[in-house]
């Protein structure tokens, strides 16, 4: 590589880590940092702007110099959304990705790592985990190591610190992209060697679950419809980070079923003091727009399933179940319910959070057996 090339990737590497930083970067900063002329770097920074690499933030005013930031050619971040949501003592983490390949990537190595994570599954884009609070060291490097773990995962001040210890690839995520997904607070880090650590801040968001049920009847309406329209009207409310929609069948042999035997549930991160409101608008929503009279929302906070509410969930795909019974045993659990008949079906969706497509899917499988429960 000739020298200019080597200085200009010096430069630029120097500048996008200020900027990450800090948000932006002087002349000064970079020329103090090099041992390098004003001049000099003045004119790399002159060159990068023609180049489109580094950017012009603020005017030179007065006494107060130029600010510039480093952009990049590169996609500005590969990372969509970062969110986390707390429940207890645990965490789950949602990492959306704009490419299947790199999700794949991330979900393989944080599940060979290790170190905070109880549980890693994918999604499609959508990376999804389950940590401990508190700190389990990785050792991350070349194969067969991990590339990245996350080696600690704590709660301070509403908000929640993921540590990350990575090399390479995931580097680059972590030191150039993370910082612009939706849902990050914010970013710091440092180096150690060719080892990367840092951490990620994310606001501690409630997990809610909300169950919906005979919106249709034998000729109008689709309760799966239904719910993915409720999870698009609600994640356009203030506070809200949607998380995904779920279909789960009942028991197929129900008399007088509205037109199927399926119900949904969609999931939600939500603000802590915005869930009344979201819960206030979820009931609205279906209340005016379901096809039966039968309607039925169940609404439950925490992605930790109980053993008796999960219990519930079977008994719904195995028998009849009464509204006095679900009444019962939404109270128990924590869970609202509202609306007619379908408020049965709606908690049962609920009790049934957490489980894979085909168990869901699959009204034969046994949700209490082999699927981890809480309590």
């Amino acid at each position: 590589m000739s020298r200019v090339l080597e200085r200009r990737k010096q430069y630029l590497r120097l500048m996008r880590q200020v900027t990450l930083e800090a948000g932006s970067f002087t002349v000064t900063d970079i020329a103090e940092a090099t041992d390098t002329p004003r001049s000099t770097v003045q004119d790399w920074v002159n060159r990068l702007i023609e180049e489109g690499c580094v950017v012009l933030t603020e005017e030179q005013r007065g006494r107060h110099p130029a600010r510039y930031a480093a952009s990049s050619a590169m996609p500005e971040s590969a990372c969509r959304r970062v969110f986390t949501t707390i429940d207890g003592d645990q965490v789950e983490i949602y990492h959306e990705c704009m490419s299947g390949g790199c999700a794949a990537f991330c979900e393989f190595h944080h599940a060979r790592a290790g170190g905070a994570l109880r549980s890693v599954h994918r999604d499609g884009t959508l990376l999804r985990e389950r940590a401990f609070l508190g700190r389990r060291d990785v050792a991350v490097g070349l194969d067969p190591a991990p590339a990245v773990g996350i080696a600690g995962v704590l709660h301070e001040d509403g908000y929640i610190h993921q540590h990350i210890r990575c090399i390479g690839g995931p580097a680059y995520s972590l030191t150039d992209m993370l910082s612009l997904a939706e849902g990050v607070c914010g970013v710091t880090v440092h180096r150690e060697g060719a080892v990367v650590e840092g951490e990620v801040i994310t606001q501690a968001l409630a997990y809610v679950a909300i169950g919906i049920d005979d919106t249709d009847t034998g000729t109008e309406g689709a309760t799966f419809a239904l719910a993915l329209a409720l999870l698009q009207h609600l994640a356009n409310l203030e506070g809200v980070m949607p998380i995904g929609h779920r279909v789960a069948m009942l028991n197929p042999r129900l008399e007088n079923p509205t037109a199927g035997n399926s119900c949904s549930y969609i999931e939600l991160a939500v603000e802590p003091g915005q869930v009344p409101r979201v819960e206030e608008a979820a009931v609205r929503f279906v209340a005016d727009e379901a096809a039966s009279p039968e309607w039925g929302v169940a609404v439950r906070q925490g992605f930790r399933v109980p053993r008796g509410l999960r219990a519930y969930g079977r008994s719904v795909r195995e028998s009849v179940v009464t509204r006095d019974a679900a009444d019962a045993t939404a109270e128990r659990f924590g869970a609202r319910l509202y609306g007619g008949r379908g408020a049965i079906g709606a908690l049962a969706a609920v009790a049934l959070v957490g489980l894979p497509h085909d168990v869901l899917l699959d009204p034969k499988r046994d949700v209490c057996i082999g699927w981890e429960t809480e309590g």
